[in-house]
Parts: C-alpha cells; sequence; structure tokens
C-alpha cells in the first residue's frame, strides 16, 4: 500500500514538472530583445513617449501568452532626441550592445536617414514612420519598411484638399529637412493643375522670428499658407503670420499643428481656423480599441498606432522565421502581412496561427501593412481637421 502511493506521488510530481517545464524553457531561454527609437525628447517629444508605450503594449499581451519561439520578448527603448546625432549614437548602442534584430518608431526623417545605414549594415531591420521619399530610396538592401506614407503620397493628397478648400496662390513655409526639396517639386507640378500658383521659401528653424521671411510670402498675396514645419518653429510662424494681419487659411502637418501647439500659443484667436492633415488610423478596429485602451488616449495620434503595429509585424515575422535576425524579419515581413491568409489583427493570434501552421494576413491599427519593392507603404487614408474655439474638429478622412 505505502509503494502504490509512494508511485503515485512520484507520478503526480513528474506530470507536473513536465507539464511546468515548457514555462520553465521559456523562463530560462534568453529572451528576444526588439527596441524603440522614438523621440523622447526634442520637436517630436509629445509622440514618441506614447509610441514606446504601444510597443511594450505589444511585448506584455506576447509574453503573457507564452512569448515567441518559446522565448520571452525583452523590450528596450531609447531617445533619439529628435536630431540625428543623438539617434545615432542611442541605435549604435542597440545594434552593439543590445543586438537587437529590429528597431522601430525613427520619427523625424533626419534621424531615419542617419540611422539607416547603421541597419542595413548590420542586417538590422527598421520600422519607421518617417516620410521623406527619399528614405526609401536609400540602398536599404530591404532592411527597412515604412507604414508612413512617402512625401510623395502625402503632398498628393494634402495639395487636393488645398484645392477643395478653393486656394489659387498657396505659398509654402518649410524648414529644411529630407523632404524639403521633393515638396517643393511636386507642389510646383501638381498645383498648377487644379488652378493654383504656388511658390515657397525655406526658413531656418532656430529663429526667434520669420517677419523677413513673412514679407516675402506676402508679396506673393497668398490665400493659403502651407506651414511645413514642426512644433516650435511653426508656433512661432503662427505668432508672426498673426501680427502681420494675415487672413488668409493656413494648413500644416498634423505632427506639429497639434494640441500641444494650441495649448502652447493659449491665445485662441491665432490658431482658430487652421487646418492639419495626417494619416488616418484604422478608427472603429479592435486593434485601433485596443491602442485606445493600452495608452490612454481617446483619440491615439497616426505614429503611436503605426508603432503598435511595427510591433506586431516584426514579432509575427520572427515567430513565421522561427528564427529572431534581422534577415528572418526581411524575408517573412511581408509573408505574414500581404500574401493573404487568415485576417489577424494581433500578434497575439497571429503567433498561435502561424505555429498552427496557418497562413496570415496582419491589418492593424493604422490600417493594412502591405509595402512595395522599395518599403513604402501602398496606400492609406488621411485626416483632416480644422482648429475650432481651442480643439480639433474632424473635416473630412480621404
Amino acid at each position: 500500500m505505502t509503494k502504490h502511493r509512494i508511485g503515485r506521488r512520484a507520478a503526480l510530481t513528474a506530470g507536473l514538472a513536465a507539464f511546468a517545464a515548457p514555462a520553465l524553457v521559456c523562463a530560462q531561454a534568453e529572451p528576444i530583445k526588439i527596441a524603440t527609437l522614438t523621440p523622447l525628447t526634442g520637436a517630436g517629444g509629445p509622440y514618441g513617449p506614447v509610441m514606446a508605450k504601444a510597443a511594450a503594449a505589444v511585448v506584455e499581451e506576447v509574453n503573457q501568452a507564452g512569448g515567441v519561439l518559446g522565448r520571452r520578448v525583452q523590450l528596450v527603448s531609447e531617445d533619439d532626441q529628435t536630431t540625428p546625432e543623438a539617434g545615432v549614437r542611442a541605435a549604435r548602442k542597440l545594434i552593439d550592445v543590445d543586438k537587437v534584430p529590429a528597431i522601430m518608431g525613427t520619427w523625424a526623417s533626419s534621424v531615419t536617414t542617419a540611422v539607416a545605414p547603421l541597419c542595413w549594415e548590420s542586417k538590422t531591420f527598421l520600422c519607421t514612420v518617417s516620410g521623406a521619399d527619399s528614405i526609401t530610396q536609400l540602398p536599404h538592401q530591404g532592411y527597412l519598411v515604412r507604414t508612413q506614407p512617402n512625401s510623395t503620397l502625402q503632398v498628393a493628397r494634402s495639395g487636393d484638399f488645398m484645392l477643395s478648400l478653393g486656394a489659387k496662390r498657396i505659398f509654402t513655409m518649410i524648414p529644411q529637412t529630407p523632404f524639403t526639396q521633393t515638396t517643393f517639386d511636386l507642389m510646383n507640378a501638381s498645383l498648377p493643375k487644379g488652378g493654383a500658383q504656388h511658390q515657397g521659401l525655406i526658413y531656418d528653424d532656430k529663429k526667434t522670428t520669420y517677419r523677413t521671411e513673412l514679407d516675402q510670402a506676402l508679396r506673393f498675396n497668398p490665400d493659403l499658407i502651407f506651414a511645413a514645419g514642426y512644433t516650435p518653429d511653426t508656433i512661432v510662424l503662427l505668432k508672426d503670420l498673426y501680427r502681420a494681419g494675415y487672413k488668409g487659411k493656413v494648413i500644416g502637418f498634423a505632427y506639429s499643428i497639434n494640441q500641444k501647439l494650441v495649448d502652447q500659443i493659449g491665445q485662441s484667436e491665432i490658431v482658430e481656423g487652421v487646418y492639419s492633415f495626417a494619416p488616418a488610423p484604422a478608427e472603429g478596429t479592435a486593434a485601433y480599441e485596443r491602442v485606445k485602451k493600452a495608452v490612454g488616449v481617446a483619440v491615439p495620434d497616426p505614429y503611436t498606432c503605426q508603432v503598435y503595429d511595427h510591433a506586431n509585424l516584426v514579432l509575427m515575422a520572427i515567430a513565421e522565421a522561427k528564427a529572431a535576425t534581422g534577415e528572418a524579419i526581411k524575408d517573412n515581413i511581408r509573408k505574414i502581412s500581404q500574401d493573404g491568409g487568415k485576417p489577424v489583427d494581433n500578434a497575439v493570434d497571429g503567433i498561435k496561427a502561424i505555429m498552427a501552421g496557418e497562413k496570415v494576413a496582419y491589418a492593424g491599427a493604422s490600417g493594412p501593412c502591405d509595402f512595395d519593392a522599395k518599403g513604402d507603404i501602398i496606400d492609406c487614408k488621411f485626416r483632416f481637421e480644422q482648429v475650432k474655439a481651442g480643439k480639433f474638429t474632424l473635416v473630412k478622412i480621404a
């Protein structure tokens, strides 16, 4: 009788050990490190922390579901300070010290342009939300995709909207960025076809006033000014426009003309009626609702939604490849997002399906993630808003 009890106890102990073994292996295995490189400070500071938080939420969900390939995922977050120099230093640390296979979330085009060569040279995969056309024209060898529409697509859609407002004389004021010349070229080519004239100038975004530049712009007698800078310099520009008595329309990128800008200016009459535009997230979808919950924001910005998708895409590509390397992600990211298969909108469900041998097609909080051969997102919708009584109101999504 005693022997029988001991046998049962031993068998039960062995069974529990066997049951716990996968979790033990997962806990003991080296974690898979992936990284965000976002602007936690600098001009992009209003966006970077929330972007990193969205990626962290994805990692937490995946770890709670058992990780990837029997390994936990560890997110390393660094600050690019919205400057190329700081971005390069942070990227070098992520590549050489942390040895991450993927970096996600570079925001400013100048930062992405500086960081991208480090990534392709080390075979580290880069997911970016930068829009300059020149980025995907770099010889990145497939180690880069971007969820942000390129300059060509952004300028085309914003130009159509400007024309829809009845603008006939459009003046662009823009600092020197990787997308400056492309913006001028595209607007000079497209706006005349819609019956509008266009001129523009490049300004120094470190100046404390733009009255000299505004005098030049106002001599053109514009009925719409495209303020194409970042938040700090756009604040200065809008104040100068108000003091100059400009009564025409103003439009700018939503990453600069945002609620922070409105709150910092403080005088509603300076920003009243100003328009902004940005890629439109996939509002109303389950993925979008998860982002809202994860970051605690009622209306997540497009970059946060895109970085949420970066994290899901990278982890699913690792699962598909059964390898946590930049090369594996490069070779598999399109296989789990645009080659057909079971629709999924999160990495937990996607990894489960992949491990079961199913083919998946991811579409997330920013919408479908279909990339062309250069790494550009193929298409997306845009959200146009206008400031009314100190708050942004939707004009249309197109």
